[in-house]
């Protein structure tokens, strides 16, 4: 395992996959290497984190005033939200920002014939969808010109977190 711990040193998260009882060593480290190079996001992915969320220096100053992440308050953590496996999302209680209304979320894949995706995104309610994007760290990312979502790291999940089987 010595050769997946030093894979694993300073990700964000450890597949699920890879964390397998009685998975050999070496198809830990294949499966983990795998899934590193999927930017294909499933809803085990959005429900098994933590998401920080912040508004764009484009989205109006209303929402910036309203967001820890521009006001230059370090005494307020960042806004966290919550995607359920219902496909509902929620916050933090007190976020000045969520105001309580009903939300839900959809992936849309869109594949061509050969199987490569052609459109991949994230949509909540009607506003505008978010790009998915897979960080080196290997956390997510989901945005678009007004708001921006990042995975929390949580490497030291004892299951490890996303798909329960390979994506390709």
């Amino acid at each position: 395992m010595r050769n997946c711990e030093e894979l694993w040193l300073g990700k964000a998260h450890i597949p699920r996959m890879a964390k397998v009882p009685g998975l050999s060593k070496m198809a830990a480290y294949s499966l983990s290497v795998m899934d590193s190079k999927r930017v294909r996001i499933t809803w085990n992915d959005l429900c098994d984190h933590v998401w920080e969320f912040h508004f764009t220096e484009e989205a109006p100053e209303y929402w910036r005033n309203l967001d820890p992440y521009w006001n230059g308050s370090n005494s307020s953590p960042p806004m966290r939200r919550y995607f359920h496996p219902d496909g509902s999302i929620t916050a933090d209680p007190g976020d000045r920002v969520w105001g309580g209304h009903e939300s839900c979320y959809t992936i849309v894949t869109g594949l061509l014939a050969d199987g490569k995706i052609r459109e991949h995104y994230v949509r909540i309610n009607r506003w505008p969808q978010m790009a998915v994007k897979r960080k080196s760290d290997w956390g997510w990312e989901l945005s678009n010109h007004l708001y921006c979502y990042t995975s929390v790291p949580d490497s030291a999940k004892e299951d490890g977190t996303g798909p329960y089987f390979p994506l390709f």
